[in-house]
Parts: C-alpha cells; structure tokens; sequence
C-alpha cells in the first residue's frame, strides 16, 4: 500500500510540474503576441539611438495586430486588427518587404501620401528641409581604434527630435530622387544616415523600399539589456554591459 501511496505522489508531483510548465509557456506566449516581443539589435545602422548587443521590448498593440506578431507568422488573417498608424519619428521593427522572415529596425520618417527625398544630407518632407542642429560628436569604440563621428539633432514636423550620424560627405544617398509614399505604407530611414539600407534603397538591390502597414510588428518602446562583444561571455559582464543603457526608454 506504502509503495502504491508513493508512486501516486511522484505520479501526482510529474502531473503537477507540467501543469504549471504548460501554464508558464502559454502566458509567455500571451504576452508576446499580445503585449511585448523581445528582440536584438545585430547591425549599426541605427547608431547611435541603438547600438549593436541592445536587447530591447518591442510593444506589439501599439498599432494593432498583424499575423506577423503570431508564433511562426501563422496567416491566421491579413491586414490589422485595432489598427492606429504610427507616427513620424517613431522607431518600429517590422518584416522587410522582399523577404518576410527577416526583422528589421528603423525610423519611420514618411507617411503615406508624404513625399521624401535627401538633398545634401538634410531630409525634406513635402517639400520642406527637416530642421536640424549640430549636436556633440558621436565616439564611435566599434573598431581598433575610436572614431569621432559628427552627429545631428533632427526635429520632424511633429516635434519629435532624435539624434543622426553623418559619417561621410556626399555619401551615396546624401542625395536622392523624391519619393511618394503609397497609400498604406512608409518610409524608414536609420539614424546611422551613411551607413543604412533603408527606404531610400530599392529592394532590387537589397534595400528596404516602402514598407506595408502590416508588415510593422511594433513599436520599440525599452533597452532592457546592452552587451558589448559576446554575451554569452557571462564572466565578462561586469566590464562588457552597458550599465547606463539598461532600462532606459526608446527616443
């Protein structure tokens, strides 16, 4: 009986312990879907707002659900759910137009109807130049030695200000033809101006082009953890994470 008695409890414990694992997985999942993904920065291009070994939360309600939010990208429907348009100057990640299972990070500058273009380094929107201010150089450690890039602060017409990278003059897409938005898309750029292949790159040649409302995951809101070099390097930590970028919001 005092055998049975036991192998009932572990048979009970095991039960138990899968129980709670399953309930844990499926708020996970709740939650992802529905509230917050996690993703990594792997490329400069948005430098120097975010920075290669960021790890950030992106919120996927913030302009309605896409399939694209889903486990797998399940196409359980098409379009939006509680749909609301991002704004300019909004940092968003979503699935490049050419090939929807790779995630890209930028800035969205242009809504559907605006009419973008580069003309000597300085973004026009409709028409008008982006008003923009030298701001302090950008140190930039990534390499053998440190570089000082010259950096900008940019202010949309919404008044959102962020801060850009000018790497190099009369750079391949300092200046451009003007681009129309379409109808339910826009266009991105990174902060890390030379140095980004955005929508001011054709996908013919492995740029971004326009993207669709619904490929937008969401909406990067938090740097919940920053790393420079390898991460798994766990030892390395107290000299390799960048303390000051922890918690700190998305602009």
């Amino acid at each position: 009986m005092r055998v049975r008695s036991k192998e009932k409890r572990r048979e009970g414990g095991f039960a138990e312990t899968v129980r709670v694992i399953v309930q844990a997985l499926a708020i996970a999942l709740v939650i992802r879907t529905l509230l917050f993904q996690p993703f990594s920065i792997p490329s400069g291009s948005m430098e120097s707002t975010l920075l290669i070994g960021d790890y950030l939360f992106v919120s996927t309600y913030a302009y309605g659900y896409t399939h694209y939010a889903l486990p797998l990208s399940l196409p359980l429907f098409s379009g939006r759910l509680f749909a609301a348009e991002p704004k300019r100057g909004d940092v968003v990640v979503f699935r490049l137009p050419s090939d929807d299972r790779v995630d890209y990070i930028k800035r969205v500058v242009g809504l559907p109807g605006d009419r973008i273009q580069m003309i000597e380094g300085v973004l026009h929107i409709n028409g008008a130049p982006v008003k923009r201010e030298r701001a302090e150089e950008y140190i930039d450690d990534d390499g053998p030695y440190p570089v000082r890039v010259r950096r900008w602060r940019e202010t949309l017409p919404n008044g959102v200000t962020y801060l850009t990278l000018d790497r190099f003059d009369n750079s391949e897409y300092d200046n451009t033809q003007p681009y129309v938005v379409p109808p339910g898309h826009f266009f991105m750029m990174g902060d890390n101006r030379d140095n980004s292949s955005d929508s001011r790159v054709p996908p013919r040649i492995g740029g971004v082009g326009y993207v669709p409302f619904e490929n937008i995951i969401g909406r990067a809101e938090i740097i919940f953890f920053s790393v420079g070099g390898n991460p798994w390097e766990l030892w390395r930590w107290p000299w390799t994470v960048r303390w000051g970028r922890l918690f700190t919001l998305i602009r």
